[in-house]
């Protein structure tokens, strides 16, 4: 019978060798030092040293001593025989012909190295680490179960019985949850004695009704409209009504906070209806609690995106238009008077500078042109058509505020909804913007009511009115002031309490104490613990290598090879670079290409991932909402069934099979709900990405310290606000991005999904620093969108090499260092383009503030997206920003020097390559996300999120699939003698499907091998 959470297969395991150890795993735990060598070498005869040492090993790796000593994996055999120079491991079989030899080894192990029994003591204790590991980390109990074995690893306490450690991880759980639960549910009491009271009334469904008040609050907005904003701030105020936003959380650990208040807010009414108290309370606090800052962000993501979509942009269509049919009139006008113009400059330089001009004259001759009063007629027609003092910038502001109907829905609750705070920069749009709701009810505004200074010239002669200006137009100032309210949002100049997507960067930056904590720790990972003038004094020099070795490069070709320095018509020095040639497919590659192909074996998508799972156990990271074991059988084909729907976005009906328990619609609906999410798809891609790294031909590829960067578009046809408009990418429609990072080693190592198709370098940095695993990248490539002088600094900060694919060098400002005390370097034929010099003085006056945002980002403590725009203030730089700018320039013009370089292309093709493997890469989600014509129909961000985790999943495993038979297909062919250089193999890709079928119905049916399937065009049996 199963151990509770254990299956029985788990249980039998549980103390015993599961297949053979790797190689670390071996080296680690059974590798003998000189101590043990000498203990070993007291024992006589080859078998029970043998023995002896492979049961030493087995204690490390296993935490207890085997009751049959030679039940372990030949792998470890031959590691142990090796260091013991035993040639024929198989002398280890007399080492059980007397039973008693093992017992007394295994106690003298004992003695010798300290293991010891899990004793009371030791039992307190243990229970004490799985507690406190339960209560802060909410950790679900097969994680636990693995903590807890760890800990008696590592402590050398010979492991219990598996029902002992399972109680003791039960027990503690019981015991966290029960902490949680009734720690939330005093929390609440203490602030209003109904507020539990008042949270549970939002689980009745009432009559008439189809769902209860919390399915109707954690429904997100999904229309772009004025109504759609006032519901969405009704629902935010009504949420904030609830009161739980004011329980103090503080002592209760975020992540088991956020683990509860998911569940809260997946699960349905009626089952959380069934929760016992205090836990359904306590749920719903948490839920409600986090719904708070999810509703408020909501609102201000349509906020933005209605005054976007619904005021500014098609205003500035109603402008083009508007100048578009002005165009005709005023081109005829203009000819007229073009004409008239040079008449008179005719005449003007004919005429005698002595003699005065006769004014009759010169009407004779410009009438010559055109009559008198057609010359009138034109001036007049420009002069409406082109007013002095109105620009476009007039022209856009006066078509928004034509658009007030638009915004006067939700004008009543903007200020009184929403949790809004500002800086001294935005105090003066938040007091204008609380203002707004009580104009909706007024026609006449006097210039005293408004503060003046928000009023930009655009809007000066639409907002004030009347005589000398006295009166207020209504609807002009309240679309000025949501103009500027959008503009203060996106800086963070105001910002939201709580809330995730819209809170103040500056106050999760790092201080105090939480700084002073993770400082030395933080910058000594970066390599940022040295003083700054040692620091900068590394990087300047760093950089005038740089600017050398490309000047002795070009002193080498003599100014005529592939990079050269030109003078352009202005005068200004250029950088000028040839395209790189493609590089040749030699025959023995197309040759290798081929026959690897053709040993594909062909495979159904759903069988693919059931054998990735069988060799990985990936699909085993899907784990329960509420943090509790399953129970269900076969979790892993229904996982598999919904990764191959989601991922081939063909929905339900090809999956389902009512006559399988684990595909029936019903179970499939309850595995989504409760199992498949972000963090469990990051958790899989994990074991995804390690799996790819221990194949042997990816070390032919790279190491995975080489990561590229780019986005994937996919329009959205369906209403969302979690989608924006792009004409080249998504024509008259809508649609998101998905930036996915992609290593080296051609596994997709994490990814970020972004409404529309926002500029890629506010991006880049998120997606890099929420990675789901793979070692720490070293260099990062992108194209030319992400790149930003700001993004350079920060990247440099962090210990990144930023190597983005400049497609213009010649526009790219170059910089030098000329630090105090040293002679500025002769660039030689570089001197006219090393002109512009950083100022080392503001890195060094904002150095302090500089690394604590480097270890605020590093630590998580804030998201790089949000403290971009904070930075950058929409091209105004704050001054710690500007800072991090000058910085940045010195990585980015060495950047460019290294791509310059016109005799070593090495740099330059690495980048180039490995985003042409990320274009493949994109060229092989399209063909397995094929279903509806490749295009998302999720509303909801969490769900778009969800499906494209999945599709990323996906692809990895069949990115996994297809290096392991790769692997195994060049094992074959040289095997038989076949010669295959490293360069060849280097070029191999496992971003091929031919061989995979993912059309049709899907059966989920686990494959009868033992180890990999025959490859095709080969005899299984020598295979």
């Amino acid at each position: 019978m199963p151990v509770e959470f254990l299956s029985d297969e788990q249980a039998a395991a549980f103390g015993r060798f599961v297949g053979d150890p790797s190689r670390s795993e071996l080296e680690r735990f059974f590798f003998l030092d000189d101590a043990d060598l000498a203990l070993v070498g007291r024992h006589r005869g080859e078998q029970n040293r043998l023995g002896f040492a492979v049961q030493l090993g087995t204690v490390r790796f296993l935490g207890t001593f085997l009751v049959d000593p030679l039940e372990v994996p030949t792998a470890v055999l031959d590691f142990v025989a090796g260091q013991l120079d035993v040639v024929d491991p198989s002398v280890i079989k007399g080492y059980s012909e007397r039973e008693a030899t093992a017992r007394v080894h295994a106690r003298e192990i004992r003695r010798v190295y300290g293991f010891r029994d899990l004793g009371e003591e030791l039992a307190s204790e243990l229970r004490v680490f799985v507690e406190a590991r339960a209560w802060t980390h909410g950790e679900g109990p097969h994680a636990l179960f693995d903590r807890a074995t760890a800990w008696l690893r590592r402590r050398r306490v010979l492991l219990p019985g598996v029902t002992t450690l399972v109680r003791v991880v039960q027990q503690s759980r019981e015991a966290a949850h029960t902490r949680l639960y009734e720690h939330l549910a005093d929390a609440a009491d203490l602030v209003d004695p109904s507020m539990g009271s008042r949270l549970r009334g939002l689980l009745v469904v009432g009559a008439g009704e189809r769902s209860s008040e919390l399915e109707r609050l954690r429904t997100s907005p999904t229309r772009t409209s004025g109504k759609e904003m006032d519901r969405a701030l009704a629902r935010v105020q009504a949420v904030r009504a609830l009161g739980a936003g004011a329980v103090d959380v503080s002592g209760v650990p975020a992540s088991r906070l956020q683990v509860l208040a998911r569940y809260g807010l997946k699960a349905k009414s009626q089952r959380l209806r069934r929760l016992a108290e205090p836990r359904r309370t306590a749920t719903l606090v948490a839920a409600v609690w986090s719904l708070e800052s999810r509703a408020v962000d909501d609102a201000l993501d349509l906020f933005d995106v209605l005054i976007t979509r619904r005021v500014v942009n098609p205003s500035r269509r109603a402008v083009a238009e508007d100048r578009a049919k002005r165009m005709p009139e005023l081109e005829k006008a203009s000819t007229v008077l073009a004409r008239v113009s040079r008449a008179l400059v005719d005449v003007l330089d004919a005429d005698d500078e002595n003699i005065v001009l006769d004014v009759e004259a010169v009407w004779a001759a410009l009438e010559q042109v055109a009559p008198r009063e057609q010359i009138a007629a034109a001036a007049a027609k420009v002069g409406e058509l082109v007013p002095a003092e109105v620009g476009e910038q007039s022209e856009l502001r006066e078509q928004m505020s034509r658009r007030y109907r638009t915004v006067a829905p939700f004008l009543p609750l903007l200020g009184a909804a929403l949790p809004l705070l500002a800086t001294a920069e935005g105090a003066a749009v938040l007091a204008a913007a609380q203002g707004l709701g009580g104009m909706r009810q007024r026609r006449r505004v006097r210039r005293e009511e408004v503060d003046t200074s928000l009023v930009s010239p655009g809007w000066q002669r639409l907002v004030f009115t009347g005589e000398g200006g006295q009166d207020v137009d209504r609807d002009a100032w309240v679309l000025c002031v949501l103009e500027q309210l959008r503009a203060a949002l996106r800086r963070r100049d105001v910002f939201a309490e709580p809330s995730v997507r819209w809170a103040d960067p500056r106050a999760q930056l790092l201080e105090g104490p939480r700084w002073d904590e993770v400082r030395t720790q933080a910058l000594t990972g970066l390599g940022l613990d040295m003083p700054v003038d040692e620091h900068l004094a590394d990087v300047t020099a760093s950089l005038d290598a740089a600017w050398l070795t490309l000047a002795d490069g070009l002193s080498v070709t003599g100014g005529q090879g592939p990079v050269r320095v030109e003078i352009g018509e202005d005068d200004r020095a250029r950088l000028s670079m040839d395209r790189l040639d493609a590089i040749e497919v030699p025959a023995s590659l197309h040759e290798l290409r081929r026959r690897v192909a053709g040993m594909l074996p062909e495979v159904d998508l759903p069988e693919l991932l059931l054998e990735v799972h069988g060799w990985t156990g990936f699909l085993d990271a899907y784990t329960h909402l509420s943090g509790a074991g399953t129970r269900v059988k076969d979790l892993a084909v229904s996982v598999a069934a919904l990764l191959v729907a989601e991922a081939c976005n063909v929905g339900l009906t090809p999956v389902v099979s009512e006559t399988s328990p684990a595909l029936g619609r019903d179970r499939l609906g309850h595995v989504d709900q409760n199992y498949l999410r972000s963090e469990t798809h990051a958790a899989a891609n994990a074991i995804l990405i390690e799996a790819q790294g221990a194949i042997p031909i990816t070390r032919s590829w790279g190491d995975g310290l080489l990561v590229s960067v780019d986005g994937l578009r996919f329009t959205v046809p369906v209403r969302t606000i979690n989608a924006g408009p792009n004409p080249k990418y998504f024509g008259r429609g809508h649609g998101l991005t998905w930036f996915n990072a992609v290593n080296d080693q051609v596994a997709g190592v994490g990814a970020v999904v972004v409404p529309g198709t926002m500029r890629d370098s506010l991006h880049v940095l998120d997606t890099v620093l929420n990675l789901d695993g793979g070692p720490k990248p070293e260099m990062i490539a992108s194209d030319t969108a992400s790149y930003s002088d700001m993004v350079f600094g920060i990247f440099r900060l962090l210990g990144y090499k930023f190597s983005p694919r400049i497609a213009d060098v010649s526009d790219a400002r170059l910089w030098r260092a000329n630090p105090p005390g040293r002679t500025p370097s002769d660039y030689g034929p570089l001197n006219d383009l090393a002109r512009n010099k950083i100022d080392l003085d503001k890195i060094r006056r904002h150095w302090p503030e500089m690394l604590r945002v480097a270890g605020s980002l590093v630590t998580g403590a804030v998201r790089a997206y949000d403290l971009l725009r904070m930075l950058a203030r929409d091209g105004r730089p704050t001054p710690l920003g500007a800072a991090i700018i000058e910085y940045g320039r010195i990585a980015k013009t060495e950047h460019l020097l290294t791509m310059c370089d016109p005799v070593d292309e090495t740099h330059r093709r690495s980048i180039g390559h490995q985003l042409t493997v990320h274009e493949s890469r994109h060229r092989l989600v399209r063909a397995i996300f094929h279903g509806r014509r490749g295009q998302i129909y999720q509303r909801y961000r969490d769900d778009q999120e969800d499906q494209l985790g999945a599709l990323g999943l996906v692809v990895n495993a069949v990115v996994v699939w297809n290096t392991t038979y790769i692997d195994a297909a060049v094992t074959a062919l040289r095997t038989e003698g076949r010669e295959i250089s490293d360069a060849d193999l280097a070029r191999l890709s496992p971003l091929v499907d031919t061989h995979i079928n993912m059309l049709g119905r899907y059966a989920f049916t686990t494959p009868p091998f033992n180890g990999l399937r025959p490859l095709r065009g080969t005899d299984p049996v020598t295979q």
